[in-house]
């Protein structure tokens, strides 16, 4: 029976304990996606963590959604994360950059040459997107055609390989809330008639190419995937026939062997059971209303093996050592988590810098 304080391994990694980072958008990038000191800064104050799963990377131009987020495809990118993994290995942690194309979730005056965005069909997100000059509708994207599919799979490929020249430990592909690979395995958001529509085994295989061609060109323990059954975000709803699409895609998944699949699950425990006995890869899971408590509880039945923290990973740098302590947890300031300065970003004081 595990517990919160127990190490772990990890594909490649040796783990102190059982809590992460969370995956976190925060907008802090250069103008050109490079990641800057600030961000370095950051990454390395939440270091006792462990296992730092970073804001979702554009692999591309046409991945970009919002803006100030980084990118991982050119020169100067792989410059700032290779400062950022130096700063957190030398705090002993390690890091996984997530990689996360946006699809439809976008708007031109978020995209660095104010393209039209790419989906597997022709249909707006139907909701606004957060933009330089206020919330607009995010338009309707282009549909990819068939022969553009490899190209962008091989996008996350190459962005991998980016990834792991600039030190870090592995990738997180992000499959989940609402963005590309998720909008090919919805129905509501894939009308496609070619191979990558219709069934279920179509609809998976854009997220199941790209998790092989990127597991080949890494290895596989240094890759991982995060997906959202049941959730409804960024215009997309499961609908009540999501359980046969994960049985489906989950079971192929634990065929590779990666380092571990990431659950942002807001379902019943029935199904998680399910999954989590299905499964030999390892588990992450984030869980709606969740404390401290249900996490040694999650760990006592061994419904997961490790669980990132999102929002008081913000606010507390030091988080692990406060849990230990028993001290309290300093509130977040949803204010400023998107954007800006080092406010509500790096200035946050660890415990012993308030007495």
């Amino acid at each position: 029976m595990a517990g919160m304080w127990d190490p772990f391994t990890l594909g490649r990694i040796r783990l102190d304990h059982r809590l992460a980072l969370a995956p976190m958008t925060r907008s802090r990038a250069d103008a050109d996606g490079s990641p800057n000191g600030l961000m370095v800064e950051y990454y390395r104050q939440r270091a006792t963590l462990g296992l730092l799963i970073t804001e979702g990377t554009q692999p591309s131009d046409d991945g970009q959604g919002y803006p100030y987020t980084p990118g991982i495809y050119t020169e100067s990118h792989i410059a700032g994360w290779r400062k950022i993994a130096d700063a957190v290995h030398e705090a002993g942690s390690h890091l996984f950059i997530q990689l996360m194309h946006v699809g439809r979730v976008a708007h031109p005056d978020n995209h660095p040459t104010g393209a039209q965005s790419v989906a597997p069909s022709a249909i707006a997100a139907g909701h606004d997107m957060f933009t330089p000059t206020g919330m607009q509708p995010a338009p309707e994207p282009r549909a990819l055609a068939t022969g553009e599919i490899p190209g962008i799979e091989e996008e996350f490929a190459q962005a991998a390989e980016n990834a792991i020249t600039a030190g870090a430990d592995g990738v997180e592909i992000h499959g989940a809330n609402g963005y590309l690979p998720w909008q090919f395995l919805n129905a509501s958001a894939n009308q496609r008639t070619d191979q990558y529509g219709g069934s279920i085994e179509n609809r998976a295989r854009f997220t199941l190419e790209t998790t092989k061609l990127v597991a080949q060109r890494i290895g596989a323990d240094r890759t991982g995937i995060r997906l959202s059954p049941a959730v409804s975000f960024n215009g997309l709803d499961e609908g009540p026939g999501y359980k046969d699409t994960y049985r489906y895609l989950l079971r192929e998944l634990d065929t590779l062997g990666l380092a571990y699949i990431h659950l942002f699950y807001f379902g019943d425990d029935e199904f998680l059971r399910e999954i989590r006995d299905m499964l030999s890869t390892p588990l992450l899971l984030v869980r709606a209303g969740r404390d401290y408590d249900s996490i040694e509880r999650d760990l006592a039945d061994d419904l997961a093996d490790l669980y990132p923290i999102a929002t008081d990973a913000i606010s507390n740098p030091d988080l692990v050592h406060r849990l230990k302590a028993g001290a309290p947890l300093a509130p977040g300031d949803s204010s400023t988590f998107y954007g800006g300065d080092a406010t509500g970003y790096t200035d946050y004081p660890a415990l012993d810098e308030t007495n």
